[in-house]
C-alpha cells in the first residue's frame, strides 16, 4: 500500500471463483490502493497464475485443486473445507467485498459462504456479481438465481451486474474487451467507496456514512457520472444514476451518499442541483447524505458519485439531507495525500467506457 495512501477502515475485496477472480485480478493490474486484495478458487491452475498474493485454494481434498465442474454444490463443500482459512483472511476487515461471477460452480456454491463468514467476523458485507447471459442456458441461468438468493441472505447490499445488458450496451466488440467493461463496474464499485472513505474533502464522508447507507439495505446502486458546461450538476447526476449494466434504478431509493466534486469554481448552487436531481428521480422520499471535494485538476468539470440502497423497503423513511462532518472534524487518523488521490480518483482514465459515452 502507498505510504501516502493509510485509512482507518480496513477493506478487503475477495474474488470467488473464475470471474471473481478476473475481476479481482484486473483491479490489481489497474493499480487500485487502499484495499486488501484475495482471491479464492477451486481450480488451482487459474489460482496460480493470479498476480494476487493472497490467494485461497478452495477444496483442495474435495475437488483435487481440478475446479468444481459447474457444480454449486461442489463449490459450497470446497468452501466448507477451507472454512478456516476464509475467517483467517476476513479477519478484522470493517469492509468486506465479495464479488463472483454467478451460475458456475465455484462463484455460485462458494460466494454466499464467504459472506457469511465474513459478516460472523463483524465486517459490512457488499456482494457485487454478475448473472449469466441467456445463451448460456436455462440451468446455468436457474444455478445463478439459486445462488443470488442465498448470497442475499449473508450479504448487507447487493450490486448485479447483468451480462444480458452487456451484450446490448456494448454491442460487437471482442469477448474480452466486453467482460473489462463488466470488471470495471466491479472495480469502479470498489473504487467509489474506498476513495470516499479515504479522501478528506470539504464536507467529508467516512466509513460510519458508508455503513449507515449500505448495512442491512439489500439491492444497491454504485455510480459515477462527469460532466462539464452550462447543466453539468444535472448531468453529471444523471449519468451517475443511470448506468447500463446495474439492475438497480435509482427510483425507490430510501438511502444514498452523494458525492459532488468540482474544481476551484464550484458552488453550493452546483451540489444542490446534483442532490435535487437525484432526490427527484429516487422519488423524493430519500435521506441523503452528501459531501463536496474539491480537484483543481478538472477544471470546470463536475463528477457526482453516488451509493444508493433502500429499494428493498424501509419501515421509517427520513427524507432529510444532512451535510456530514468537515474534514478537520472528521477521521483525523487518515493521512491521506489529498492532491494525489483527489487526482486518481477523478481521471477519466477511472470512469468506465460506458459512462464516458452516455
Amino acid at each position: 500500500m502507498d505510504a501516502n495512501f493509510e485509512q482507518v477502515a480496513r477493506i478487503k475485496v475477495i474474488g470467488v471463483g473464475g470471474a471473481g477472480c478476473n475481476a479481482v485480478n484486473r483491479m490489481v493490474d489497474e493499480g487500485m490502493k487502499g484495499v486488501e486484495f484475495y482471491v479464492a478458487n477451486t481450480d488451482l491452475q487459474v489460482l496460480n497464475c493470479s498476480p494476487v498474493v493472497n490467494r485461497i485454494e478452495l477444496g483442495r481434498e474435495v475437488t483435487k485443486g481440478l475446479g468444481a465442474g459447474a457444480n454449486p454444490e461442489m463449490g459450497r463443500k470446497a468452501a466448507v473445507e477451507s472454512e478456516n482459512e476464509i475467517r483467517e483472511a476476513v479477519k478484522d476487515a470493517d469492509m468486506v467485498f465479495v464479488t463472483a461471477g454467478l451460475g458456475g460452480g465455484t462463484g455460485t456454491g462458494a460466494s454466499p459462504l464467504v459472506a457469511k463468514i465474513a459478516q460472523e467476523e463483524g465486517a459490512l458485507v457488499v456482494g457485487i456479481v454478475t448473472k449469466p447471459f441467456t445463451f448460456e442456458g436455462r440451468r446455468r441461468s436457474n444455478q445463478a438465481m439459486s445462488g443470488l438468493e442465498e448470497l442475499k441472505s449473508y450479504v448487507d447490499s447487493l450490486i448485479i451486474v447483468s451480462n444480458n445488458q452487456l451484450l446490448e450496451v456494448i454491442g460487437r466488440i471482442p469477448f474480452q474487451e466486453a467482460f473489462k467493461e463488466a470488471d470495471n463496474v466491479l472495480r469502479q464499485g470498489v473504487q467509489t467507496i474506498t476513495d470516499l472513505i479515504a479522501v478528506p474533502a470539504m464536507i467529508n464522508l467516512d466509513f460510519a456514512d458508508v455503513r449507515s447507507v449500505m448495512a442491512g439495505q439489500g439491492s444497491a446502486l454504485i455510480g459515477i457520472g462527469m460532466s462539464q458546461g452550462e447543466n453539468k450538476s444535472i448531468e453529471a447526476a444523471e449519468k451517475a444514476i443511470t448506468s447500463p449494466l446495474l439492475e438497480a434504478q435509482i427510483d425507490g431509493a430510501r438511502n444514498a451518499i452523494v458525492n459532488v466534486t468540482g474544481g476551484d469554481s464550484i458552488s453550493i448552487q452546483d451540489a444542490s442541483e446534483a442532490v435535487d436531481y437525484i432526490r427527484d428521480a429516487a422519488g423524493n422520499d430519500i435521506d441523503i447524505i452528501f459531501g463536496v471535494a474539491i480537484n483543481e485538476n478538472i477544471g470546470d468539470s463536475i463528477i457526482v458519485t453516488v451509493i444508493a440502497t433502500g429499494f428493498d423497503g424501509a419501515e421509517e423513511p427520513a427524507p432529510e439531507v444532512h451535510a456530514t462532518r468537515t474534514a478537520a472534524e472528521s477521521r483525523p487518523a487518515y493521512q491521506t495525500s489529498h492532491n494525489n488521490q483527489e487526482e486518481r480518483r477523478t481521471e477519466n482514465n477511472d470512469i468506465p467506457e460506458f459512462f464516458k459515452t452516455r
